[in-house]
């Protein structure tokens, strides 16, 4: 498990709560998803001592949980600010231009894909592809898609979500 490093430590009544969800699938590998989709409204993210619990009451190994975690770039495997930014990488998107907003995301909030800021508020990530190449280059914030975007346009944008962000808190 070194690929990736994803250790932090899970809260002990998380992790008991994650052995008692698994533990009904033990001997079911098929149910894996089934059991990673329910662990994660309980945990902040599919850590190590996560994966560990997950393997020993499901009858699996551990690199099974992790090789399977860490193939859907949707499965956190560290905890996440307050939004996840996907942006696309793949061909269509990178053609069109996804390399200028990607830096424009880079350098307005001042991470690297795979990192969250300081305050916690966004997570950049990159995945391949996000289905609307009709408008690439594309991103998604959360579960919102945009597209059509240049290193000005995906600026602004982020703006809007500090912006709203700091308006919802002052509330």
């Amino acid at each position: 498990m070194n690929q990736v490093n994803y250790s932090i430590t899970t809260p002990q009544a998380q992790l008991v709560r994650v052995a008692e969800i698994a533990a009904a699938w033990h001997g079911r590998p098929d149910k894996l998803m089934d059991v990673i989709l329910e662990v994660q409204h309980i945990v902040p993210a599919l850590a190590e001592d996560v994966a560990a619990v997950i393997a020993r009451e499901m009858g699996i190994s551990q690199n099974d949980v992790y090789s399977f975690v860490t193939f859907y770039s949707l499965l956190p495997v560290r905890p996440s600010g307050r939004h996840t930014i996907r942006a696309c990488s793949n061909a269509p998107c990178h053609v069109r231009g996804s390399k200028a907003v990607m830096q424009g995301i880079e350098d307005f909030l001042k991470i690297r894909p795979g990192e969250t800021t300081e305050d916690g508020m966004f997570t950049y990530t990159l995945c391949s592809c996000l289905g609307i190449c009709d408008s690439s280059p594309a991103i998604m914030i959360d579960d919102k898609p945009y597209g059509n975007l240049n290193y000005e346009s995906v600026q602004m944008l982020l703006k809007r979500y500090i912006r709203e962000d700091v308006d919802a808190w002052n509330r």
